[in-house]
């Protein structure tokens, strides 16, 4: 459970700092919560030591404490890794707060190492500690309950058929080109057919309409023909070089390593050119959950939520649940587009688990709206559901119901989610996602998450502390306390 000694002063190492510097307020609060509960640590360091035969074996790496303190500030200030190292290394509060302190900071590859370690599990079971402190503290009673669904992007270019062709052609053909380069054995028959894959799909991009309904066929039929030779001769070499051993005692390791990415992105190249053939050949619509839009990150979704500006998106529907206190007590990366209504429930669920009880007012966007839900919700005990009608003619009593103050409340007190997404979306970066892989992308969403509850929670207790200074000094002006109780 996290506790905040607001008055004690933590003993941070740093013997060659100043006392006149002072860390930024926030991440003080933050540094403070982070050393007195060590079982934070404990997952982080779970992490770290993953699949390790013996940890303290081998050249050392970042302890947990740094890992999940970067991070943080990582988020903080939306860097990127290079600019993550680079501020450590010439900030001295940073260096505090980070616990470097006199130490030389690592190059970025270090950090990117040791972020990659950390499983989406570990920090969900981190915001669920802060969650639950943030209620032990007495910031939170759970009372009130907003949420919405939004969209983050993961770090693609705007798929078509014809990128996707060439994409594969040129990962792959680089593949064979380095796997050519590390076996000692000769590889026939495979041919660098980059060049021409890429001019095919340019060919296909610049078309006016007019010739696109004569020549699409013919290019896509030739932009294909070329994929799957590359992708067939691709697999003719791992077969040619199943027994290469490469040299050195890595060799063979890094011999392996090259054909298991050929392997695999050969078939997500199977995938993709069968839905340009459906597509193109067969006039197939192809399904969302069937198509491929990045060979770098398949777990891509396509999300249309009827958005004038952005009529389609990609990457992942993310589902937020937001108190009163702008705390996020719920997080979840979905699979595919999903109707916002099947979401209520089970978000009824999880906020009962958390705080012992069912929240007195629940507001939701009309995307939410079902009568099973607002059923739903006065079954859970919500005393007021505030979740708008979505079409449909209104029955007075409904009609009467939504145009209520208290309604009209709970309506404002859901839209203050908006300013949460946006703040986590421009000041924690969780709009676009550079890292690769599904586990990645929830580890980054919640990364995202834990800071910014973090930086609530720390604002909170840094105002209580304030508040808590001021009475004292007007009692001890007013002559009620001694003097002492202002050191």
């Amino acid at each position: 459970m996290l506790t905040v000694g607001e008055s004690q002063n933590v003993d941070t190492g740093c013997s060659f700092i100043p006392d006149w510097v002072r860390m930024d307020p926030v991440l003080k609060t933050i540094s403070d919560i982070i050393d007195k509960h060590p079982e934070v640590l404990d997952l982080v360091r779970s992490d770290l030591t993953r699949g390790l035969k013996n940890p303290r074996a081998g050249r050392k790496g970042l302890p947990p404490s740094q890992v999940l303190r970067s991070i943080i500030l990582m988020r903080y200030k939306d860097y990127s890794f290079r600019e993550l190292r680079d501020r450590i290394n010439n900030d001295i509060t940073f260096r505090q707060f980070t616990r470097f302190n006199e130490q030389k900071v690592p190059n970025h590859r270090a950090f990117n190492e040791a972020h990659n370690r950390l499983t989406s599990k570990t920090m969900r079971a981190i915001n669920n500690l802060i969650v639950e402190g943030a209620r032990a503290l007495g910031l939170e009673d759970g009372k009130k309950l907003r949420g919405d669904t939004t969209v983050a992007e993961t770090d693609i270019h705007y798929p078509t058929d014809a990128s996707l062709l060439s994409d594969t052609v040129r990962v792959v053909t680089r593949l064979v080109r380095r796997l050519i380069e590390k076996v000692e054995v000769p590889v026939e028959g495979f041919r660098d057919r980059t060049k021409s894959a890429r001019r095919r799909m340019q060919e296909i991009q610049r078309m006016s309409p007019k010739k696109r309904e004569k020549q699409q066929a013919k290019k896509y039929k030739e932009l294909i023909n070329t994929t799957t030779s590359v992708v067939e001769s691709a697999r003719s070499a791992l077969q040619q070089t199943q027994n290469a051993l490469g040299e050195g005692p890595t060799g063979r390791l890094a011999i392996d390593g090259i054909r298991d990415k050929i392997s695999h992105f050969c078939a997500l190249g199977d995938k993709v050119i069968d839905q340009a053939r459906r597509r193109v050949f067969e006039n197939e619509t192809v399904p969302p959950k069937e198509k491929i839009y990045s060979i770098f990150d398949p777990h891509t979704d396509l999300i249309i939520r009827g958005k004038a500006r952005t009529p389609m998106e990609f990457g992942h529907k993310i589902l937020l649940c937001e108190t009163a206190i702008g705390l996020v007590t719920q997080y979840e990366v979905l699979d595919g587009n999903p109707s916002d209504e099947s979401h209520v429930e089970p978000i009824l669920k999880r906020h009962r688990q958390t705080f012992e009880h069912a929240p007195e007012t629940s507001s939701f966007d009309r995307g939410f709206f079902s009568e099973t839900n607002v059923k739903a919700c006065r079954d859970n005990g919500v005393k007021l559901p505030c979740i708008p009608q979505r079409g449909g003619k209104r029955t007075p009593q409904r009609e009467a119901y939504e145009k209520s103050p208290e309604f009209k409340e709970g309506q404002r007190f859901r839209a203050g989610i908006e300013g949460t997404i946006s703040v986590l979306f421009r000041g924690r970066g969780m709009k676009r996602c550079l890292a690769e892989g599904r586990e990645r992308f929830e580890v980054f969403v919640g990364s995202a998450v834990l800071t910014n509850n973090l930086m609530r929670i720390a604002e909170l207790l840094n105002k209580r502390a304030t508040r808590k200074r001021k009475t004292v000094r007007r009692k001890v002006n007013a002559g009620v306390l001694s003097r002492s109780r202002l050191q």
